[in-house]
């Protein structure tokens, strides 16, 4: 909106809803405790630091990417640097100024250091160069994928203030150049205050309170109640689909929007060889219903796929149609494959069976979702046996390929289109617990590759190379689009899902008496 049409907007403001902006507690759910807040390692509540630490440039909806510390960035034409403007006026909470010394300060406890080899940022990183005290150099040994995205990302590349840690460089407290300052910690949740040097536009309210409530449906009684203001988000204080249903018809407000994850299966043919069969996975990817497990197991809120990635990820790709199911040429499929008989089919005296590994603390309902797809294949005679996991076992049992089929998660936004790519399809990255998607270093990997090195205006075409092997070989099943679900009291005036699942929804939200 520009500056034409805001006394229009002033005027229409009611008397309470001033009142409001003077003052008043925002309270969000958590499910757990925000931990530890040192933005250079991976403890706390990415959500929560987000309040107070801010990075170079922002993850705007869409892909955009937008101004935060620095007002403006220049790559070079080779890929090899990137050249940053630093925001003028800018303090952090405890009045240290923002400038290259501290961009700098920041750089030197994480850039280029083995533990955050994860970021291609840091790996490829060759040294900075400090041109005045508000423009900064950073050089790479070769071009950097995703460069913008990694330093968006919550940590490590976030701004700590240099006088936040003790004489030996140890953290001691979060203080950060951001709209909120931590007031009081514990199990229970924590307090923040707004900070009234921020350099941005201020939230309405002056206090924001993070409840922890472990329990869903704890948080479903707190927000009927009106004991906390919002709740949702994956990371934060997930919502199932069902709780949202029920909240709806309970008139409480309730967001949905289009997220940027995908929920896959991926094959493991290496350990059960039927499935190195291009017509056994056609016929396991038509041979069950995509809109029925949307339906029943997510209420509609879901959206069945037919690509990795949805449309709200930048370089997504050409839409494939969604995969319809259909038993009988799923059959014909199979039959050509040589697999036949009644009942679960076989081959050469072997019966046709997978073990699909599933796990209810990476995905609820997928236990739900397994049976689904074990029920409809079986119709066309596909043996699915399903071994439910927790969380420990699924991150020992998926890098070490010990499944024949399981369930996968694109990373979502920031990390997209390049860190799903890189993370769950190259099968020279380490990745750790993730495991991969697909692995197939002869086809692939030079796919993956030649996207690492596309210039920008090439890159959409590298990408769909990859989509298209994906697609053809039919090298894995996309399942669905996960959905963003948040609610909140009708005391939240202007809400709006974040960009992605690791920022607070606290920006334009205006708070009713």
């Amino acid at each position: 909106m520009g500056m034409a049409g805001l006394p229009t907007v002033l005027a229409s403001l009611a008397p309470i809803s001033l009142h409001a902006q003077e003052g008043g507690t925002l309270r969000v759910a958590a499910g757990k405790a925000a931990g530890d807040l040192n933005p250079q390692k991976y403890n706390g509540l990415w959500s929560v630091q987000d309040l107070m630490f801010e990075p170079l440039v922002r993850y705007g909806s869409g892909g955009k990417f937008e101004p935060a510390l620095a007002t403006a960035w220049q790559l070079a034409q080779d890929g090899k640097s990137i050249r940053f403007d630093l925001r003028k006026g800018v303090t952090f909470q405890d009045g240290t100024p923002w400038d290259a010394k501290s961009m700098t300060w920041n750089l030197d406890r994480w850039i280029g250091k083995e533990d955050y080899f994860w970021l291609n940022v840091a790996r490829l990183f060759s040294a900075y160069n400090v041109i005045d005290d508000r423009t900064v150099e950073l050089k790479f040994k070769e071009p950097v994928i995703g460069l913008l995205n990694e330093l968006s990302y919550v940590r490590p590349t976030r701004f700590l203030s240099p006088k936040a840690v003790d004489a030996d460089g140890k953290y001691q407290k979060p203080i950060g150049t951001g709209p909120w300052m931590e007031e009081s910690t514990g199990d229970d949740g924590s307090v923040f205050k707004r900070f009234d040097g921020y350099w941005g536009d201020k939230p309405t309210f002056t206090r924001l309170e993070i409840k922890v409530l472990p329990d869903s449906r704890g948080r479903m009684a707190a927000l009927r109640a009106g004991d906390i203001d919002i709740t949702g988000g994956d990371f934060l204080a997930p919502i199932k689909a069902t709780e949202a249903a029920t909240l709806i018809e309970a008139g409480i407000p309730v967001i949905i929007e289009q997220g940027t994850t995908a929920i896959v299966a991926g094959f493991n043919p290496q350990r059960n060889a039927a499935l190195a069969d291009r017509k056994v996975r056609e016929a396991i990817n038509i041979g069950f219903d995509r809109d029925a497990i949307c339906k029943v197991l997510y209420k509609g809120f879901a959206q069945p796929a037919g690509n990795l990635f949805p449309d709200s990820v930048p370089l997504s790709g050409t839409r494939f149609a969604v995969p319809v199911r259909d038993v009988a040429k799923a059959r014909a499929l199979l039959e050509e494959a040589g697999w036949v008989g009644d009942g679960i089919r076989q081959k050469d005296g072997k019966p046709l069976q997978i073990e699909l590994v599933v796990s209810e603390e990476q995905l609820a309902g997928s236990r739900s979702l397994g049976e689904i797809m074990q029920a409809q294949l079986g119709e066309a005679g596909i043996g699915v046996t399903i071994r439910s996991v927790d969380h420990a076992s699924r991150h020992s049992d998926i890098p070490a390929r010990n499944y024949d089929m399981a369930l996968f998660s694109t990373f979502g936004a920031p990390y997209e289109p390049f860190g799903t790519v890189f993370g769950l399809l190259l099968s020279t990255y380490d990745n750790g617990v993730d495991g991969k998607l697909v692995m197939d270093p002869a086809n692939l990997d030079p796919l993956v590759h030649a996207v690492q090195t596309a210039s920008e205006s090439a890159a959409p075409a590298a990408y769909q190379a990859i989509y298209d092997w994906m697609h053809q070989e039919t090298a894995f099943l996309p399942l669905f689009y996960n959905p963003a679900i948040w609610a909140h009291t009708e005391r939240v005036k202007g809400f709006r899902a974040p960009p992605t699942e690791y920022d607070m929804p606290y920006e334009g939200l205006t708070l009713q008496a």
